[in-house]
Order: C-alpha cells, then structure tokens, then sequence
C-alpha cells in the first residue's frame, strides 16, 4: 500500500512478481505507521537551510513558479493511493523541473529488497525528472493528472526553494517511508506549511470521522484480494479516527483541502487563493471497481461446504475403522472438491497467519502486530496443504496413526474453538480492532468447513505406518 506513484530506479517492478506479492500481503499490513505525527526538522538543517551562503538562490524569485502536480490512482499495487509531486519553472534560466518523492531502489534484488520491506526498512528517495518525462510516465500509466499553481509570496518562495535544495544533497535525498505520515504526499504538505510559517497545520485541527482502514479499503475496492488481505492483516492500530492534517497524507485530500488555504498574494488588489489556475494534463478512467472480496469471500467458502454436507451419508463401519461413520455420497468427486477448498483455506489461512505473527517479531510494521485475527488465521494451517493434496488426488480420507489421532482431534477442538471466542468477541465488540466484515462473511463458512473436515476428512490408518 503506497501513496505514491513508486517509482523503481533500477529495474522495473514488473520483472519481479515477488515484489508485488510482497505488496499484496504487507501493504498493506497497509496500511502501516510508525507514529503518525510529523517528526520536527532538527536545529542543525533549519540552520543550514536559513544559510544564504549555502544555497544559490535565484536573483529575482518573481521568476519562479511553483506547482502542485497530483496524480490519480492507478492499476498497480503501489499506485492505488494516488501521486504528489512539486514542478518548479525558473524563467529567468528556462529550467523546470519536478521533484519526486515516490521512487525506490530495488537495485540489491528483489529478494533483499522484499525481505527489508516486510521488516519495515522502506527507504524511498527525492528524484528530479523534466515534467515531459514525468508526464510520459502517467499517460503510459493512463493516470489523470492535475496541476495548481502555487501562489507565494516571494520569501515563501525563498524558504521552500531552500528546503528543495537542502533535499537534493546526497545525505538527504532517502528518508524513511511511512504510509500515512512520510510518503510523497505528506513531503509536499509539510514543506509548503514550512513555506507558510505553519499555516496549512493550525487550519487544519479538526478531527474527521474516516479511520486509516476506510481509506485503505475504499482505495483497493479495484483489487479485492489486496483489500481483503489487508484488512485482515491490519490491527487497531489504524482504526481511530483520522484528523484533518493526517488525512492530507492522500494526495487528492491534500489538493482539496489546499484549495481552502489563502495566499498572501494579492491580484489586482485581490487576494488570491494558494492554489489557482487549475489544469488537467490529461485525463483517464480511474480503475475499474471490482465486486466486495467479502462477499466473494463467502460464496467461496459457504456454497462448497454447504454443498458437501448435502453430500453426507452413514456409511459401514469398518473393522479398523472406530471414529467416523460419516463419508461422502460419490466420493471421488466430492473428496477432489473438499481438496480444492481445503488447499485454498490452508494457504491463505497459513500465510495470513505467518505474516501476522512473523511480524510482530521481526518487522517495524506495527499495524501488524497484536493482531486478534491470529485467533482466526493460524501459522501451521499452511500443514493443511499436504492434506488438501491427499484429498484432490487420492480422493480419500487423510490416515490416521494412534500417535497423531490425538493431535489432530486436538488441533480441529481447539481453532473451533478459537472461532467461537473470535465469534463472541466480534459480536460483543469486545476490541477496538474492527473485525466486523471477517465475522460476518469469512468465519462462519470457515466455522462450517472445519466441522465438516472433522468429520469426514480423517480415518483410521489401516496401518500404523501408512501415510497415504
């Protein structure tokens, strides 16, 4: 999950689905905040910024033109949040010039640069490009772009001038990203209220009633798996309420809420506002929304399981056999559906499972962590692939040994009962974590398919040492 338009220095995302699995499952975790209150610039930098003989800075800023640059979202995992970026055009030397905070370099490979992302090292960098340049890429994208003019006055000018150039230097071009407090986004805002001498952020001191997971999940409603996967993923950490300063951390919120800023500029004894001259470089369809993932969620999970249990029959006991008398009516079909279902509740189930609890012990990803889904999700459900297996291909029931009897009846006990709890904790909202939509669609078909396993999916080994 990103609010930028990432853009990867060395080598295209696309040559690495790794990469985007790893945007698929920890973005994220989504959404995911170290803190979400901008972090002060320290002494050393403001004075070295205020230097005027550190910086050249153009004779006559009249001359210079700043302009907000926002991007709508796009079809990619990164780009599902939208764009920020800053256009700056000197017509006394005829440069322009844009500055990009969403770029990243996944020049170690994509497996090192996969595994720093899980455990939270996200450094991105400022990138300059010409605006042909940066355009092209957003028209490839078919992405709509806008641009505002941003009316300073010519000390406002001086002072973000400065801080773009303080950013340039080697030293400061990476920063440490986070989601919702230090993306491309929250860079613009932050230097034009520096610019602003902290005008944008004693404007905006309200609260909104639109939590950090809303938004999540209203911007991947074009990629449902991504937007399942995250809510699931995410802990409470991201459902209080955003305030109005936080929410600028969307680049579109941002656009909107600057247009409410006055300048100190005046026109024609006027004031102006601080942005104006509204364009659109080009125009395109955002993504097409898909169907709710919960509602696919269920379908998936409730018409199969209901379907087998219609499929249930007595059948005769055997001599080996002293557990179940429960099988299936045509078994060789309904045992490869029970095998289909269950490699996909397996893995999904074993991989949210990994990623919650890997997480909380070896990433910086803190909206991943105390995650009461890991009541739901379990690490070693993924096991459960090797059962699906026997179920798809062999068409029989897995065996069951003296010695592993106890513990699979045990395991199956103890996550139906971990359901319930979960049940009654969603019902009674007994935690702040809104856990409402997994309760409701996802639990209750995953409730019924692990009864019906428990039922039909073991038997007794006819010996001691067959496994299949």
């Amino acid at each position: 999950m990103t609010t930028c338009s990432s853009k990867l220095i060395r080598p295209k995302a696309q040559s690495f689905p790794i990469f985007q699995v790893i945007c698929l499952v920890v973005r994220f975790s989504a959404f995911l905040v170290v803190g979400l209150q901008t972090l002060p610039m320290s002494l050393v930098a403001q004075e070295r910024i205020n230097n005027p003989e550190i910086y050249s800075i153009p004779a006559d800023m009249s001359g210079v033109h700043f302009y907000l640059i926002t991007v709508d979202v796009g079809d990619a995992v990164w780009d599902n949040f939208g764009h920020t970026a800053l256009r700056v055009f000197d017509e006394n030397s005829n440069t322009d010039v844009v500055f990009n905070w969403g770029n990243f370099d996944i020049g170690s490979g994509a497996v090192e640069f996969s595994w720093d992302f899980f455990k939270g090292i996200m450094n991105y960098q400022l990138a300059t490009s010409s605006p042909s340049q940066e355009f092209s890429m957003y028209r490839f994208q078919e992405r709509t772009v806008w641009q505002d003019r941003i009316n300073l006055t010519n000390p406002q000018k001086v002072r973000l001038y400065r801080r773009l150039m303080w950013n340039l230097e080697p030293e400061n071009i990476v920063y440490p990203y986070q989601y919702f407090y230090d993306n491309c986004t929250t860079k613009v805002r932050d230097y034009l209220d520096e610019a602003l001498s902290g005008r944008i952020s004693q404007q905006f001191t309200g609260m909104t009633e639109i939590s950090f997971r809303h938004q999540v999940q209203a911007h991947y409603q074009s990629v449902s798996l991504i937007a399942l996967s995250l809510d699931v993923l995410m802990n409470s950490n991201i459902d209080r309420a955003m305030s109005e300063w936080e929410e600028m951390f969307l680049p579109l919120r941002l656009r909107d809420r600057l247009q409410y800023v006055r300048s100190d500029v005046a026109e024609n004894s006027e004031q102006l506002m601080l942005l104006s001259d509204p364009q659109v470089i080009m125009e395109f369809a955002p993504p097409t929304k898909e169907t709710d993932p919960y509602r696919i969620a269920s379908i998936v999970l409730i018409s199969p399981v209901l379907l087998l249990i219609l499929m249930l029959k007595r059948v005769r006991k055997s001599f080996y056999a002293t557990r179940s008398q429960i099988g299936f009516k045509a078994a060789g079909i309904n045992f490869r559906i029970l095998g289909l279902l269950g490699l996909l509740t397996a893995f999904f189930s074993g991989i949210y499972g990994i990623l919650m609890l890997g997480s909380w012990f070896f990433s910086d990803h803190s909206d991943t962590h105390h995650n009461i889904n890991l009541l739901l999700f379990w690490p070693t459900d993924i096991l459960g692939v090797l059962v699906g297996l026997r179920w798809l291909f062999l068409s029989k029931p897995w065996p069951m040994t003296n010695n592993s009897a106890p513990f699979i009846n045990y395991y199956l006990l103890a996550h139906v009962i971990a359901m319930i709890v979960y049940a009654a904790i969603a019902f009674l909202e007994l935690v702040t974590q809104s856990i409402g939509n997994i309760a409701l669609y996802v639990l209750p078909g995953f409730l019924l398919f692990t009864l019906l396993i428990w039922i039909v999916g073991f038997e007794r080994a006819k010996l001691r040492n067959n496994l299949f």
